[in-house]
């Protein structure tokens, strides 16, 4: 074990104490208090182990590579609690000391300095005392690397001592289970790399690569970012590669052989400086340039790498930074540090600062530290003297989260030392004291802190000990005279809602590009609206061709994964991209085809109105009285009737329109042919009763029967319609089998038995009335109406034989158009046949029409 264990033998048990076996030697700086709190620093860059043997003593590691920023950050946290010991409002009448050491960037080192703040330094204590008290530290503030503070939460969440880390960002560590008293000041990655990923989306950045160091902070990293990635639908990863540790040249060349050879142009890499500086030497080497560097907070602000080699390369880099804050007095508390200053003990960390920065030594060195050359120093040195990053406190972001990471833990302290006895939250409503003081009782206290910085920031923890986030956004900005200079572009934080809210002012940043814009970096361009995205087989989700709707479907957004189908009533319209209502058609008045049809029926109708006009006026003359006025008027009028339904095939169907057309139709034309068959009738028997004995005949053709037979065959047809109406109504329907784009309004005839029985019946009539006629055809010739009827009733049913076929063939508003040229060359076949002569007769020539005329004889030889 690197640290110390107790040593018990046989003497223990008769001994009443116990002492240290070996010290383990560690760079720190104390302040003793009534309360203290310690703290984890990298102050070195790494460490050096010496060689052990068996027979050998074993030898302190010694720390190398001292790190100004570093110091710079344990200052900051003696800083706060030498503010907070001067604040009368916090803490009162309590003195708060610290114990700060260096992990010098070693995992075994950080975790000794962890174990040595919760057991204590002690060389002797008695084994009888009690183990109650105040404990050696009541938190911890550190440590910054996430795998030392994982290895340090591990045991000491078992006791429950706080640690509120700094800059520990692994995501592993929200583990509540796992980590109990796991505290931080900083975002998780788990927000870092969502708020990344805000940042690709906000460019259309959906192709990316991704470099992970290997280690904890770079593997969850990893696992978390993929994940993340395709939850949010922001894009894809075309790789992702994990950075070695060590020299490995071979393997960086790789890696960056992987960059140039794929088509993503957003590269990011969440590492350390160390991997940075590898991998752009094999960058420069290789000459890759065109890629959009996206950091994390690791390295956003590293001036190790804003050296003029890599700044071709690195210009225009995006970055995650830790939020920038402002403290107060922290340079003029700088600038008072001495190495030989009365009110700080054991200032090892101190005296290596001023070696380190004035270039001298002190005499004896530290033990476990390597000793430089140099003059002598003498403590009296003056900082202003020289320039150090010590004293520029301009961009105070890891010092920002030590700061609030003090005054939580101190806020805390005041909150459970405000207790008010039999009101406190334990057991019993009882309070904690510093003198029984148990770590679980304080961390009750730090889950519930809330406070305002200076700043303006709230601090506050969530239910896995992380703090509100808030990150900065960076940009590298390539300078004319080829230096870097990073400013911040905007930052991202959490809403009240749990989302990222990314805010970036874009006008401000510098882009590494000829086109001074920002990059596209896609597998696929997106897919417009009209089309679907659909995968390329064994590719990620980015890559992917764009195929177009299909007719019926529409896709009315970018990169949609599938159409959609229109509503019954709609169609996809050419572009694919949105439903338009579907055309309708139907026999219209406002068409070609149904102005001609309605203009036909009008003129038939007023052709048949004339003629009942020239038959009123003409009625006694003898043409008119001889073929039955009474018959002949009704007939006109069934005629009118015929041209004048034809219209209610015409227009938009509806349900009275569809009830009434077929309804009207039929008894108009069952009317129409009765009148012509009663007439065919009386023609045969005035004949028949010309002859010797044929007198009886006309006694069964009055005109009461006359009329009662017409009224009784119409009936029949009325009684089908009511029928078919009554059982199945034609009704109207819209029909998309004919076009799948067009809405075909129609009328269903709903019964095709009462169609049937419609059209047979007046089939049945006409043949009738057809076959008398032409039995009739041999009557004398100046008597020609039974070859008028016959050939009214051959056009008739030529007409009607021709409609079936044609109807039954015509789709949609076809159909309809054929029936009523149907109706209306019937009905001008019947009107011009059966009145054409006989209007001739009384208007053109009037001589014949007389009674000896219609009456004449013809002479016959016996």
């Amino acid at each position: 074990m690197i640290y110390s264990s107790l040593f018990f033998s046989e003497s223990s048990f008769l001994s009443s104490s116990c002492k240290l076996l070996r010290t383990f030697y560690l760079n720190g700086l104390h302040k003793p208090g009534d309360v203290t709190m310690g703290g984890l620093f990298e102050v070195h860059y790494s460490s050096v182990f010496p060689e052990q043997t068996f027979t050998s003593a074993p030898h302190q590691p010694s720390c190398q590579g001292f790190d100004t920023l570093g110091f710079r950050h344990a200052m900051t946290m003696a800083f706060a609690v030498d503010e907070i010991n001067k604040n009368p409002s916090l803490l009162p009448n309590v003195t708060l000391g610290y114990s700060l050491y260096d992990n010098c960037a070693t995992l075994s080192i950080g975790f000794s300095a962890a174990l040595a703040m919760a057991s204590g330094q002690e060389e002797r204590f008695s084994i009888q005392e009690s183990c109650s008290g105040t404990p050696p530290v009541v938190g911890i503030v550190g440590d910054p690397f996430s795998t030392f503070s994982i290895a340090a939460s591990d045991v000491l969440g078992l006791y429950r001592l706080p640690m509120v880390s700094y800059f520990a960002t692994c995501s592993c560590l929200s583990d509540r289970q796992r980590f109990p008293s796991f505290f931080r000041t900083i975002p998780s990655d788990a927000f870092q790399v969502r708020a990344m990923i805000q940042i690709l989306k906000h460019f259309g950045w959906t192709w990316a690569g991704l470099l992970v160091s290997d280690d904890d902070y770079g593997l969850h990293v990893s696992r978390s970012f993929q994940t993340d990635l395709t939850r949010s639908g922001g894009g894809c990863l075309a790789y992702t590669e994990v950075l070695p540790w060590g020299d490995n040249p071979r393997e960086y060349q790789r890696i960056v052989d992987v960059m140039t050879k794929s088509t993503a142009r957003v590269v990011i890499v969440f590492a350390h400086q160390m991997h940075m500086i590898q991998l752009l030497e094999q960058v420069v080497k290789q000459n890759v340039t065109g890629l959009q560097w996206i950091a994390s907070e690791a390295w956003t602000l590293l001036e190790g790498l804003q050296i003029s080699a890599f700044t071709p390369f690195l210009g225009g880099t995006l970055g995650i930074a830790v939020r920038r804050g402002e403290i107060p007095g922290l340079r003029d508390f700088l600038l008072r540090i001495r190495p030989d200053q009365n009110n700080i003990s054991e200032n090892s960390m101190v005296r290596l600062f001023w070696e380190h920065t004035f270039q001298c030594k002190f005499l004896p060195p530290p033990a476990g530290l390597v000793e430089d050359a140099g003059a002598q120093c003498s403590g009296r040195e003056d900082l202003n003297s020289v320039t150090t990053d010590l004293l520029n406190v301009s961009e105070l972001r890891p010092e920002y989260n030590i700061y609030k990471a003090v005054y939580a833990l101190a806020h805390a302290l005041n909150d459970m030392l405000s207790c008010v006895p039999g009101r406190g939250p334990f057991s019993g409503n009882t309070c904690a004291s510093l003198q029984t003081l148990e770590l679980w009782q304080l961390m009750h206290y730090l889950e519930r802190v809330n406070f305002t910085t200076p700043f303006g920031d709230q601090v506050t923890f969530d239910e896995n000990g992380d703090a509100l986030p808030i990150y900065d956004i960076m940009n590298w900005i390539w300078l004319p005279d080829g230096r870097i200079k990073v400013q911040s572009v905007g930052e991202v934080q959490r809403s009240a809602s749990k989302e990222e809210e990314l805010t970036i002012d874009e006008v401000k940043i510098f882009w590494n590009f000829e086109s001074k814009k920002p990059p596209r970096s896609v597998c696929s361009d997106s897919c417009p609206p009209g089309t679907h995205m659909v995968r390329r087989k064994g590719e990620p989700l980015c890559c992917f061709y764009c195929i177009p709707c299909s007719e019926g479907k529409v896709s009315n957004q970018t990169d949609s994964l599938e159409c959609f189908s229109c509503p019954e009533d709609f169609w996809s319209s050419p572009q694919r991209d949105h439903c338009i209502p579907k055309k309708t058609e139907f026999l219209s008045y406002q068409e070609p085809l149904g102005i001609c049809l309605t203009v036909t029926s009008l003129l038939g109708t007023s052709i048949c109105a004339i003629v009942l006009g020239i038959f009123t006026y003409h009625r006694g003359t003898p043409i008119v009285r001889a073929n039955n006025s009474e018959l002949s008027f009704l007939l006109l009028v069934s005629l009118k009737l015929c041209f004048l339904c034809s219209l209610l095939f015409i227009g938009r169907p509806i349900l009275w329109t569809c009830q009434l057309r077929h309804a009207a139709f039929g008894i108009s034309f069952v009317l129409c042919v009765s009148c012509i068959l009663v007439r065919t009738m009386v023609v045969l028997a005035v004949f028949k009763a010309s002859k010797p004995g044929g007198g009886a005949y006309l006694k069964w053709f009055g005109a009461v029967q006359q009329r009662g037979t017409v009224f009784a065959l119409t009936c029949v047809q009325v009684a089908i319609c009511t029928a078919w109406i009554v059982t199945a109504s034609p009704a109207p329907h819209k029909n998309t089998q004919y076009h799948n784009d067009k809405i075909v309004y129609e009328c269903v005839v709903g019964s095709i038995i009462g169609f049937s029985a419609l059209l047979g019946y007046i089939s049945v009539l006409a043949i009738l009335s057809f076959v008398l006629a032409f039995l009739a055809r041999n009557l004398p010739d100046n008597f020609n109406e039974a070859k008028l009827i016959t050939f009214s009733m051959l056009i008739f049913c030529a007409v009607w034989v021709a409609f079936v076929p044609a109807y039954i063939n015509s789709p949609g508003k076809y159909a309809d158009a054929v029936e009523v040229f149907a109706i209306l060359a019937s009905s001008f076949g019947l009107l011009v046949a059966l009145f054409g002569p006989k209007c001739y007769i009384i208007l053109l020539r009037p001589e014949r029409n007389t009674k000896k005329a219609i009456i004449g004889y013809r002479t016959t030889k016996c």
